[in-house]
């Protein structure tokens, strides 16, 4: 993989709700291979809508978005949100044990050559998100809401995507939660995947470099 080539460019990207309220207007701007970008601004000001766009959950209204130096509409859906993993703010979780929903990624279609890790890894996993007396075979369906979106943390990095689109991974959190996922999300990014993550906080990683984004009325400002 060309380090040289941007992860991501946004090229006079335009994008709103029902053509009434404006995300994005003509905006261009690029994020490197390997970058930790923090995503900043008002509720509603457009950061949910911006990863979005990253994977095609929503499609831009005018201009062009590349991922890897390709046009993001030349990559099959599914190969592409393979690489580039959206985590969203409040996940789906089936009703189903922890261990089905962790390894449920890999009856997909683009995985299904992975190996599945086995039951210690996924232990380790848990643990090092605060849930290591969460068993394997408990459902899914009693899960609280911080602990929920720690195992779709989890779930999310076991296919290893190169890009991580995170939702305030850490909303519904305690203090002590919210460290270790941020440790293991600064990890991540340590071992090169992008990591692409909106927040509300002052959360700064402590070992890697950061680029902010903030999103104010349609415009994109970039602070590396």
């Amino acid at each position: 993989m060309n380090a040289q080539i941007p992860c991501f460019e946004f090229h006079d990207v335009s994008f709103s709700w029902y053509g009434e309220r404006v995300i994005l207007e003509r905006q261009s701007f690029s994020l490197p291979q390997g970058a930790f970008v923090l995503i900043r601004g008002s509720s509603g000001g457009g950061k949910s809508t911006l990863l979005r766009l990253m994977n095609r959950l929503e499609e831009v209204e005018t201009g062009e978005i590349s991922y890897l130096g390709q046009n993001l509409t030349a990559w099959h859906p599914s190969e592409l949100r393979q690489q580039v993993a959206y985590l969203q703010q409040t996940p789906v979780i089936p009703d189903r044990s922890v261990r089905d929903i962790l390894l449920q990624p890999f009856s997909f279609r683009v995985n299904r050559e992975k190996t599945k890790p086995s039951d210690q890894i996924l232990q380790q996993l848990l643990g090092k998100v605060q849930m290591k007396d969460i068993g394997l075979d408990d459902p899914g369906a009693v899960l609280s809401g911080g602990q929920r979106q720690r195992l779709s943390l989890v779930r999310t990095l076991l296919t290893g995507p190169n890009v991580m689109l995170l939702d305030e991974p850490t909303s519904s959190l305690d203090s002590e939660s919210r460290r270790c996922v941020l440790e293991l999300v600064e990890e991540l990014n340590r071992q090169g995947t992008t990591i692409v993550m909106i927040t509300h906080d002052t959360f700064l990683p402590k070992h890697v470099p950061v680029m902010k984004i903030t999103i104010d009325q349609g415009r994109v400002f970039v602070c590396r």
